[in-house]
């Protein structure tokens, strides 16, 4: 991969006007939930101006009070729930490989501590901390009720980024350092590839009822939104639909309770076969990215010497 100094800093550049436009949408425009919000954030920082594209077309709210309908189509709810996931997932991720690299440890130990790393911050923080409103507040019930669907998802998400990581960071010993924009680069590229694999494993969850999608605040999450609305209409993936009107003793507040709700309704539907299914999946498709690790990058080694294919020469 022969990328140079000038095209690392085009793409940082683009990054930071991704990530200030983005920011700015959400905090003072765009109803989204306050989770997402700051999951937006994250992965644009991860992915730069591909999540700029992304979030034009499938969160944005393009005018006042359209913001539900807007994100209503299943493929952007699943762009919603994948957005979540990588979050998560790739902060996790990111923030293992920055220690493991400066601790010089092998490319193989790493990717273990990546993926607990990443599946631990996944599931802990934005699954079941950030969206315990959904389950009544109770931060117990959200990892119960989480776990499956973010270990599925997380196994397509380091199925992509396992062997980017390894395939890329044997070319380079720069990249493999935390203090070099190549490691960046690279921790972006694997992002960009996992959360392309994990986007069907995602559709799937979501229009099964085990993950919520785009969302809004005056809808699904205490926002902080000082908007009120009449009625409020919810649909999940797969024609469940139901209208809430707020009166005296309800508002947007109990919103998350019902989703909850529709979610575990619709969920009850997936056979344990089709899951058990999904989860081979899943598992299988980890297993290929690490044997494509294996096979192209160099496991073994702590810091890989330079060659003449080396990124930048």
């Amino acid at each position: 991969m022969n990328v140079t100094d000038i095209e690392l800093l085009i793409w940082f550049a683009a990054t930071a006007l991704s990530v200030g436009y983005i920011a700015y949408d959400l905090f003072t425009r765009t109803p989204e939930m306050k989770v997402m919000k700051w999951g937006w954030v994250l992965v644009a920082l991860y992915t730069g101006p591909l999540a700029f594209l992304v979030y034009w077309f499938s969160c944005r709210e393009p005018s006042l009070g359209t913001h539900e309908k807007f994100v209503a189509p299943l493929w952007k709810q699943s762009v919603g729930s994948t957005i979540h996931c990588l979050a998560g997932d790739a902060t996790g991720i990111i923030v293992a490989a920055s220690v493991t690299s400066l601790l010089g440890f092998p490319m193989g130990i790493d990717s273990i501590i990546e993926y607990v790393s990443g599946f631990t911050f996944g599931l802990l923080i934005f699954q079941a901390l950030f969206s315990r409103d959904l389950f009544g507040g109770s931060y117990a019930h959200a990892v119960r009720v989480t776990w499956l669907p973010e270990w599925l998802s997380m196994n397509a998400v380091m199925a992509g980024m396992i062997p980017t990581m390894a395939i890329l960071m044997s070319r380079s010993s720069k990249a493999m350092e935390p203090t070099s924009p190549r490691f960046w680069a690279v921790m972006s590229f694997a992002s960009l590839v996992g959360a392309t694999l994990a986007y069907p494993i995602n559709w799937w969850l979501v229009k099964n009822g085990l993950k919520h999608g785009m969302g809004t605040e005056r809808a699904l999450g205490r926002g902080g939104s000082k908007v009120q609305l009449q009625a409020v209409t919810m649909t999940m993936p797969g024609g469940i639909s139901m209208e809430a009107t707020p009166d005296r003793n309800s508002g947007p507040a109990d919103m998350p309770h019902r989703e909850a709700e529709m979610m575990r309704i619709q969920g009850q539907r997936v056979s344990s076969r089709r899951l058990s299914s999904v989860a081979v999946l899943t598992a299988a498709m980890l297993l290929i990215g690490v044997a494509l690790a294996t096979k192209y990058g160099k496991f073994s080694m702590e810091r890989p010497s330079q060659s003449p294919m080396s990124m930048g020469q």
